[in-house]
């Protein structure tokens, strides 16, 4: 009788981070049910436009605040328009896509929404056109209100494919940036002051408190702050394996001896996808490179299978339909050969 794992995806996994190409939400559910049938996503096809992109996908999920598009990007609105609208009814259709082709799913299944701080850095005050990021009383209705809308979320996708076990997401990206005072004002000419790490690490731990699911904290972005990924309540990180520094490697070996489990993004660039470089890294190199990361480490290799799962670097919506189902298959193949190159290097 084999031992349960701690985590919800079976060992030698894969995943997507979220975003695909196109605009077909059952073409790209598709893709990805038949590249990683293991531990598949709901895809996000930000090619729609706005309100398919990342903050305006999850402000339309929230409640008690209204947004609306300028030439910049997303602002505060005084009542919920016809962006809004717009911007649901993508998200309606992405999940009746999912609910149609992922009916029989009996595996890990994750779902991506935008985090407070990449919010709060992405949508606009009404009258400043600073980001809300600005105004503290602004980030916690944002975190509050995200955070009574989120388990409804996973509720709804768990009742749309029963047998599977729902995963959230929380996407930061610009987590990094709020935390060292790089996000710009309105002008343009001066950054919003840097947010502190306990307020940073309360307002996540608030969201994913709330979403009563197993939970992701992704952020591909470099000075990934692993201390606060480790504290604010998730159960595994993402990041993009390219922009991990070597001084970054002793917080990423903390939060794996602290039992976080880790979405690696190590498969190659779109650049590489779209034959930019001479040829693409092999499904043996991608699962090699993992390897090596985690040996520096000096963590246990028994571990690894089980704790990692491999994914893209990031989002795939700049890949061709190919480039976006080849990187998917990378992730996959190179998650199922990484037992065996361990065994290999302990022979």
């Amino acid at each position: 009788m084999s031992q349960e794992t701690p985590f919800p995806w079976p060992p030698g996994s894969a995943t997507g981070v979220g975003s695909m190409p196109g605009t077909d939400p059952a073409e790209a559910v598709a893709v990805v049910l038949g590249e990683l049938p293991g531990f598949p996503y709901l895809p996000e096809l930000p090619d729609r436009g706005p309100g398919a992109d990342l903050t305006g996908r999850t402000a339309a999920l929230l409640t008690g605040l209204a947004v609306e598009t300028t030439t910049r990007g997303w602002r505060f609105a005084g009542r919920p328009g016809r962006e809004m609208r717009h911007a649901a009814g993508l998200l309606q259709r992405d999940l009746d896509a999912l609910e149609q082709a992922a009916s029989g799913c009996d595996t890990a299944l994750k779902i991506q929404v935008c985090g407070p701080w990449t919010l709060a850095a992405t949508i606009e005050l009404s009258r400043s056109q600073n980001p809300a990021l600005a105004d503290p009383g602004a980030v916690a209705d944002l975190a509050q209100s995200l955070a009574e809308v989120v388990a409804a979320h996973v509720a709804d996708v768990r009742k749309r494919v029963p047998g599977a076990t729902v995963l959230l997401q929380l996407d930061e990206p610009a987590l990094p940036a709020a935390l060292a005072g790089r996000v710009p004002s309105a002008s343009g000419l001066n950054m919003v002051a840097a947010i502190d790490a306990a307020d940073a690490t309360l307002a996540l731990r608030t969201v994913l408190t709330a979403a009563k699911a197993f939970a992701i904290v992704h952020c591909c972005a470099e000075d990934i702050p692993f201390h606060i990924l480790r504290d604010c309540g998730a159960g595994a990180v993402g990041f993009d394996l390219s922009l991990l520094r070597r001084d970054e490697e002793d917080g990423l070996a903390e939060t794996a001896e602290a039992g976080l489990g880790i979405l690696a993004g190590a498969a190659s660039s779109t650049e590489q996808e779209r034959g930019k470089r001479p040829s693409s890294p092999s499904p043996r190199d991608t699962a090699a490179r993992v390897i090596a990361l985690w040996h520096r480490m000096g963590l246990p290799a028994a571990k690894l299978a089980e704790q990692v799962v491999i994914t893209p670097a990031c989002g795939l919506a700049g890949a061709s339909p190919a480039g976006a189902r080849a990187a998917l298959a990378r992730c996959r193949e190179a998650a199922m050969i990484m037992p065996e190159l361990i065994e290999e290097g302990q022979r």
